[in-house]
């Protein structure tokens, strides 16, 4: 049986909107269950503070004053929902050596440390997270935004629109040449290309054999189409000297392109540190955040960690520029049309969360990046759940499943979003724009579930 923490750890008589007002506290709110057979929720409550922040199991004599004024108290704690509110004291948190600023690897080894692995919790997954404005200031954010891509596209810098991207299928397999060829094929109709998260330096396809010829697969689109190219490349690695290495490598090849480059790091396998080393030592290249592996901790199936609103700020508050942030239930992956609000929380100055309000007091916002199972018959509904097309998409299957190929693919993408923009109906639309309508023969089992009828609306044939 654990020591009783309450009287230490627990004050349900503080108040939220004055911990606020204060400015000196983390807040965290969990979705925490008691383990049977051991103690009652606010006594739980208390001992997941205390392994948050300054407690053991037993009390200690090196304990002081100054200790107790650094602890983690509960400040809410709802049976009912299973809520639990933590404030901790922004002294808690490591800070750099080197200049002072703050870590997200800091504020994770005490918000989900110990706490997930306490044998009188069931479990305990967080759910939002509050950040003052003197400990936000001490974080990156974003150095680079979707804005520096529209001005490679020559776009308006504001509200420059659907950026259409893709994922070369398959995503691993092919050689230098073919990969190259593909990306080709897709820039004749498309913006943007990256590679995908398992891509990088495979003995099949050396990332100094592909990148070359990548280069010079968009210098040739350009010339032909005569618009700006994006490729996104992936520098992930274990060790923050390969990644700059790789990063290097690209921009030297890339050569006067290479604000057309993207650096694409696998933020959730390689962690804080590949985030961070990408942000400060690239701050020019638009920060393409990969969430790959996230759903191990993040899925609504999964009791403990944090949930993708969770992941999704965090990646804000490192510096991504872009993180994907899921289809919002209109593509393959795990996901709720109410998922616009992580959209939201990462683009807006200010946002709401499931629990607190962020004022991002001026950092630079995070684009939505889209992928998974989306094609052009999606994009209306997607957009229209999203409310903007401020956004970038990467359909891989989308595009190079298109029956006419990859630049059809884009095109019809490109196609759909104008439908959405000028509110128009999907199968009118398609009688004048030739890709998008057949984007309905390309996916036909979304097209029946969609847009049941479109057969004979459209008087096609199989």
């Amino acid at each position: 049986m654990a020591l009783n923490q309450t009287g230490r750890y627990a004050d349900l008589d503080l108040n939220e909107e004055d911990l606020i007002r204060d400015g000196k506290h983390v807040l965290v709110a969990y979705h925490m269950k008691p383990k049977a057979g051991f103690g009652g929720f606010v006594e739980t409550a208390a001992h997941f503070a205390a392994e948050s922040s300054t407690g053991t199991n037993v009390e200690v004599s090196t304990t002081d004053a100054f200790t107790r004024g650094v602890d983690a108290i509960v400040y809410e704690a709802d049976e009912s929902r299973e809520l639990i509110k933590l404030a901790y004291p922004v002294e808690l948190f490591d800070r750099n050596i080197t200049d002072g600023r703050a870590m997200i690897a800091s504020f994770l080894t005490l918000a989900i440390g110990n706490n997930q692995g306490m044998g009188d919790v069931e479990y305990a997954k967080m759910h939002d997270f509050y950040f003052p404005p003197e400990f936000l200031r001490l974080f990156d954010g974003p150095a680079t935004t979707i804005a520096d891509l529209w001005r490679v596209l020559e776009r308006p810098h504001v509200d420059g629109g659907f950026i259409v991207g893709t994922i070369v299928k398959p995503k691993l397999g092919l050689r230098p040449r073919p990969f190259a060829d593909a990306c080709y094929d897709f820039w004749q109709g498309g913006d943007f290309i990256k590679n995908d998260e398992p891509q990088g330096n495979q003995t099949f396809a050396p990332m100094k054999e592909t990148i070359p010829l990548v280069a010079d697969a968009l210098r040739r689109a350009q010339d032909e189409t005569g618009e700006a190219k994006l490729f996104s490349a992936n520098i992930t690695a274990d060790d923050p000297f390969e990644m700059i290495a790789r990063g290097e490598y690209v921009l030297e090849t890339f050569g006067e392109f290479a604000d057309h480059v993207a650096f694409l790091v696998d933020g959730y396998v390689a962690g804080p540190t590949a985030i961070t080393t990408a942000r400060r030592r690239f701050p020019n290249q638009y920060l393409h955040y990969h969430r790959a592996g996230h759903g191990a901790v993040t899925s609504p199936q999964t009791q403990r960690g944090y949930t993708a609103f969770v992941h999704c700020k965090m990646a804000r508050v490192q510096g991504a520029s872009g993180i994907h942030t899921g289809t919002m239930s209109f593509g393959k992956m795990e996901g709720e049309s109410s998922d616009k609000y992580t959209a939201y929380m990462i683009e807006r100055d200010s946002a709401d969360g499931p629990y607190f309000h962020q004022d991002w007091q001026g950092m630079n916002p995070t684009t939505s990046i889209i992928s998974g199972g989306m094609n052009a018959l999606r994009i209306p509904g997607f957009f229209s759940n999203l409310g903007h097309c401020n956004v970038i998409m990467t359909a891989g299957g989308g595009c190079y499943g298109h029956i006419d190929g990859a630049a059809a693919g884009a095109r019809s993408m490109r196609q759909a979003a104008q439908c959405w923009q000028e509110d128009a109906d999907p199968i009118e639309f398609a009688r004048d724009h030739h890709e998008f309508a057949r984007a309905f023969e390309s996916f036909p089992h979304d097209a029946e579930q969609i847009f049941p009828g479109w057969r004979q609306k459209l008087a096609l044939t199989a």
